[in-house]
């Protein structure tokens, strides 16, 4: 089974609570208005990846509590990522899922991967960005409608509202900036 990925980043504290393997999923229907990540919303683009061969690389970093999910969208790919994420959950790894969808759009869904998926899911941040209601107040999400959802009991309101939203600059190979993480994007970017 093959996931199509736009970025892996092995190493974060800036998407989830503690060190985080990030998966940036390649392809998002929502579109919103004022996304920060536009390059992710092709289903063309990207890189196909084998779910087998991702597991291994993560299961092979060391340090991290868990995995998350990002966009692109990674309900659009359920099947793959559900299944990734409950592979990871067996080697007591934690996953978070950053998705446009509501929670209660995911749970009225007839595939069962999408139900899966959020089900594998241990901290779901949820809801579409809303350039209208744009708020940094909070960790990880970038408008005041996205909502956590706490699906486990591995994580609670206490491991999210203590912490701050934060950004990582890394530069690539190539010389390119590479920004995550939640900040004011176009503030950043005027600043590069």
């Amino acid at each position: 089974m093959q996931l199509r990925i736009h970025r892996l980043l092995s190493k974060t504290k800036t998407a989830g609570p503690g060190l985080r393997f990030c998966i940036w999923v390649q392809g998002c229907s929502r579109e919103c208005k004022g996304c920060a990540a536009k390059h992710t919303w092709s289903h063309e683009g990207g890189t196909l990846i084998n779910v087998d061969m991702l597991l291994d690389q993560i299961l092979h970093t060391e340090g991290i509590s868990g995995i998350t999910f990002l966009g692109g969208e990674p309900f659009e790919q359920a099947k793959a990522v559900s299944t990734l994420a409950a592979a990871v959950r067996k080697h007591s790894l934690s996953v978070v899922t950053f998705t446009g969808f509501t929670y209660k759009e995911l749970l009225s869904c007839d595939c069962k991967y999408v139900k899966q998926l959020a089900c594998e899911s241990d901290l779901l941040i949820d809801g579409p960005f809303s350039q209208v209601q744009f708020d940094l107040s909070r960790p990880w999400v970038g408008s005041a409608n996205q909502q956590y959802w706490f699906l486990s009991d591995r994580y609670s309101k206490n491991d999210v509202f203590d912490r701050s939203n934060q950004i990582e600059i890394r530069i690539d190979q190539t010389g390119q900036a590479l920004i995550n993480g939640m900040g004011d994007f176009s503030k950043i970017r005027a600043l590069l």
